[in-house]
């Protein structure tokens, strides 16, 4: 994944993201009682910061040394309870069963061979704890030069490659966005995963 990349994006304008929690963590997570969890691909820290305020104890990374600053500065009324990291994901694995909670929302995960990313971030999840993945859904996307949507993952996917014995899929579907697509995308839809590890 390219750091560089995503620092000439954040550095682009003020903002990028609205400051609020992605709408799927909210009603997909609200139910559950707050442990360890990775939020990937954090970006400005919504999600961390909302995580956190309700009592989770948040390891947040992102490749973006700039998005992480901004989220730490912008961070209040959290007592340390999130801890920011930057990491590539994609080629250094999370450790192995430490999160009730791993958060993947609208980040670029693209295949490899064997799905090894895929799996470092599924071994993060603890026995009990849950997998909460969400992106556009793929009939929002469309391929060209630089991207072709059919190199990363969609929720169906990766519930396909759940073990049935290990895993509880709570949630698989397509579900209008709760909020407005960002400025110039097309995006009405997300894709939601929501699975819990049994062992």
């Amino acid at each position: 994944m390219d750091a560089q990349h995503w620092d000439e994006m954040y550095r682009s304008r003020d903002r990028i993201f609205s400051g609020n929690p992605n709408p799927v963590l909210v009603t997909e997570i609200t139910d559950l009682p707050p442990g360890q969890a990775l939020d990937v691909g954090c970006g400005e820290g919504a999600d961390a910061v909302w995580l956190a305020q309700r009592g989770w104890q948040v390891t947040a990374v992102d490749v973006s040394e700039t998005a992480l600053h901004r989220a730490a500065t912008a961070a209040t009324g959290i007592d340390g309870r999130v801890t920011w990291a930057q990491a590539d994901l994609t080629s250094t694995p999370p450790p192995a069963d430490a999160f009730d909670l791993v958060s993947i929302h609208y980040f670029p995960l693209r295949r490899q061979p064997g799905h090894t990313a895929l799996h470092g971030l599924l071994n993060a999840v603890g026995p009990g704890g849950t997998l909460l993945f969400a992106t556009h859904a793929r009939a929002d996307l469309t391929s060209r030069k630089d991207f072709d949507a059919a190199e990363y993952y969609q929720p169906d996917d990766i519930a396909h490659l759940l073990d049935p014995t290990a895993w509880n899929v709570l949630t698989n579907e397509t579900r209008p966005r709760a909020t407005p697509a960002p400025a110039g995308t097309r995006h009405t839809q997300d894709a939601v995963l929501r699975a819990v590890r049994l062992s």
